[in-house]
């Protein structure tokens, strides 16, 4: 008769935690004489007992990031290894306010005005290192490592190929083909549209008004794959006028996660130029998180002035007074909070 023994092993976990900021003075001129693929290097900063430096790459690290800028926290000490989990950011000196997701971010070093100071970039890592002490340690398991769903990489294909669809839209005379069980199960107004006590039997195309073809494509990217397609060639108005655009068509089809990359994506790219529209659509469409992100910015110092009195925003009269009641509205009640 024979027995079974699991391996186990007990111990006491510790983490050193810190936060170290990054400085970039002259940002707009070293991005032009840095290249894809290259970084700028921080100092050198000490957390658990290991070195650490923050990479910058401000034109994305190969030919296909070029419009990312991307930032990674480098390990410096030689033969070592380390558990750790950090969070990068940019840093508004003034506000004392930080994005998160760096990596992530879309943009050009032009959309990052408000956050450089005196053409000065600041970014911040807050790291933990953690630390295992084993008290006792039995033979280790072997671990067969899962990697991540690639569910949505075989839905995208799926768009790709155009296999099995069975509906066509319709948009300003340009057509796009689908897959009604896959629309119905990212949005509930078109689950609605298709399989609803009110569908048309039998209908198989669709005509959508009022939207851009190029936001359809776009939404059907996001509907498929989850996620934005790239926009790289867009810039200035023609990507804020987008990203516009894609709010209201995530609100049509009641597609609550693309409104929600859609404000994150439009929160990090306000200027005093669009913040007035933004605020109104933010209004106009139920987005509270954008809608304060505008009264912020709004109410900093320095941009408070020069939104009530630009010349160059796109806007109606109307507007205009909408978004100066609701910025005295938010005053009012934050007034009221603090007494």
């Amino acid at each position: 008769m024979s027995s079974e023994s699991r391996n186990t092993a007990s111990s006491i976990t510790e983490a050193d935690s810190g936060t170290y900021t990054f400085e970039i003075d002259g940002y707009s001129l070293k991005i032009r004489s840095v290249g894809v693929g290259d970084f700028v290097r921080s100092g050198t900063f000490t957390v658990g007992g290991l070195d650490w430096a923050i990479r910058f790459y401000p034109n994305g690290i190969h030919e296909g990031s070029t419009q990312f800028f991307i930032a990674s926290l480098e390990l410096m000490s030689s033969n070592a290894e380390a558990r750790a989990r950090y969070v990068l950011g940019l840093v508004n000196q003034a506000l004392g306010c930080r994005t998160v997701a760096l990596a992530a971010y879309r943009g050009r070093w032009r959309d990052l005005g408000y956050y450089l100071d005196n053409d000065r970039l600041r970014i911040q890592c807050e790291l933990t290192v953690i630390r295992e002490s084993l008290l006792s340690e039995n033979r280790a398991e072997s671990e067969i490592e899962v990697p991540p769903s690639d569910m949505m990489e075989h839905f995208g294909n799926l768009l790709k190929e155009k296999k099995g669809v069975d509906v066509t839209f319709r948009v300003e005379g340009k057509t796009f083909e689908a897959h009604k069980i896959v629309l119905a199960a990212r949005s509930p107004v078109l689950k609605a549209e298709f399989f609803g006590p009110m569908r048309e039997s039998g209908t198989c195309c669709v005509t959508v008004e009022d939207m851009h073809p190029e936001v359809f494509s776009a939404l059907l990217h996001f509907i498929y794959n989850d996620l934005l397609p790239d926009m790289g060639d867009l810039e200035g108005n023609d990507y804020h006028e987008m990203m516009w655009h894609l709010l209201v068509a995530a609100d049509r089809y009641a597609m609550d996660r693309m409104k929600l990359v859609c404000q994150s994506i439009i929160c990090k790219n306000l200027h005093l130029e669009t913040v007035a529209t933004t605020l109104a659509l933010a209004v106009q469409h139920n987005c509270d998180r954008l809608r304060a992100a505008c009264i912020e910015f709004i109410a900093f110092p320095n941009n408070k002035d020069a939104v009530a009195v630009t010349k160059v925003m796109r806007i109606s009269k109307g507007c205009a007074l909408l978004c100066s009641l609701i910025y005295l509205r938010e005053k009012v009640s934050s007034h009221n909070r603090d007494e």
